[in-house]
């Protein structure tokens, strides 16, 4: 299948218009060649996973475009970054390290993107619109992207984002196509309580069993009696994401291309239809739990990125309270959406509970734990299923009331009575 390039991108792979440009036109037409894509499509934003320092490669990779005059040429967002600025001083970030990951920072803010920092980009100004053709890195925001607002984007990998942006194209391939975007399992939720789909770890839990039985394969959910907050299904589609290589699911009446059955399965067949039961859901929660005992070090919430709507839900939590001594109480989030949270008055009660924030980066992505916390908690399904082996520590899952109250007894503790039943 031969790639058509239209006299634009021709003019961009020939280095008419720089050679940051060429260099961005060039990766992308040997991707789209090898992803048999027939042409390439416009975007209209783009948001880049590769600020995230993992080392030499990456860097000298910004730093290359920077230096050859790259710009974006649409709206492109930032996803964390490996440093938190303000406060990495007060963990166990070392000093190389921050001057590497800042130096990351500093090359793509060149290039005229926005510096959300922020693996939520879809909680941001730049929020795209239903059937907006974009180029999104970090998995959480694509599925949230495709399935939660209906815009299209493939699952793009780091350095290859930055590409798209810069060209302001990208293949027309996979999930930006109306005909790739029809469901293929259906998973039916059978007997269910309302009461447990209406609390806040449902939603990582099922999104945690939607990646390991989907994989890669898109999704279509039937059967929820409730209307999720867009935080639940912002944990849904993170934790698929996580354990699956989940980039789109629907959600039958709830999201946008699934207001019914068949329009989540443009009127075919699904190939597999699996019921989702009590059993199986108490089986996979058990799976993001990995301690043995009750001992806790530390809480850690906001994985994807804490918005301002789950800072008012854990003010009152907290108000009033404090925390064990002995245990860390850590929330990430963007500066931006802190400082929202901060004019809200929704930050007093954390200071005053003990709590600390990080801005801008991710636990996950930052090497920022002291060797002494070992055994952590958080209500977070991407969190928990990363945490073993991307930071080989101790994992316990539970509701965001349960990390609360954890922290206060300075153990472990969980309300079980709702996946009980």
């Amino acid at each position: 299948m031969t790639l058509q390039l239209s006299d634009k991108d021709k003019a961009m792979l020939r280095g008419d218009e720089g050679p940051a440009t060429k260099m961005a036109m060039s990766i992308l037409v040997r991707m789209a060649e090898v992803s048999g894509a027939k042409e390439l499509l416009d975007i209209t934003g783009a948001h880049i996973d590769s600020t995230v320092y993992i080392g030499e490669a990456g860097l000298e990779f910004a730093e290359r475009l920077a230096s050859l005059g790259a710009k974006v040429r649409v709206p492109t967002t930032l996803n964390v970054s490996g440093l938190d600025e303000r406060h990495w001083r007060e963990w166990a970030v070392n000093a190389e390290w921050a001057r590497q990951a800042k130096r990351q920072m500093d090359a793509y803010a060149s290039m005229g993107t926005i510096p959300t920092w922020t693996c939520a980009p879809y909680q941001t100004s730049e929020r795209p619109q239903f059937g907006q053709q974009i180029a999104w890195g970090e998995s959480n925001a694509i599925v949230f992207a495709n399935s939660v607002i209906g815009a299209r984007t493939e699952r793009y990998p780091d350095l290859f984002d930055i590409c798209c942006a810069i060209t302001g194209r990208a293949p027309a391939i996979g999930l930006h196509l109306t005909e790739n975007r029809a469901g293929e399992l259906l998973l039916r939720l059978k007997n269910i309580p309302c009461a447990l789909q209406e609390a806040d770890d449902f939603y990582p839990v099922l999104g945690h069993f939607v990646g390991k039985i989907a994989r890669d394969r898109i999704s279509v959910i039937d059967g929820l009696a409730v209307s999720p907050a867009e935080d639940s299904l912002k944990a849904l589609g993170a934790a698929a994401a996580s354990s699956g290589g989940v980039a789109l699911f629907h959600l039958v009446g709830v999201t946008p291309e699934a207001p019914t059955l068949d329009a989540a399965f443009q009127n075919r067949p699904p190939r597999e239809i699996i019921d989702v039961t009590m059993d199986l859901l108490r089986e996979v929660r058990r799976d993001l739990t990995h301690t043995e005992g009750d001992e806790l070090d530390m809480v850690v919430l906001g994985s994807p990125h804490f918005s301002l709507a789950e800072f008012k839900a854990l003010a009152p939590l907290v108000a009033g309270k404090r925390k064990n001594p002995r245990v860390k109480f850590l929330v990430t989030s963007s500066r931006a959406m802190t400082q929202l949270a901060k004019q809200a008055g929704y930050l007093d009660a954390l200071h005053e509970f003990g709590a600390q924030l990080t801005v801008d980066t991710c636990i996950l992505t930052t090497p920022m734990l002291p060797p002494e916390i070992q055994r952590l908690m958080t209500n977070s399904a991407k969190f928990a299923y990363y945490t073993p082996g991307l930071l080989g520590r101790q994992m316990a899952f539970g509701s965001l009331k349960d990390c609360v109250n954890s922290a206060i007894e300075g153990k472990i503790v969980r309300d079980e009575s709702l996946w009980l039943s």
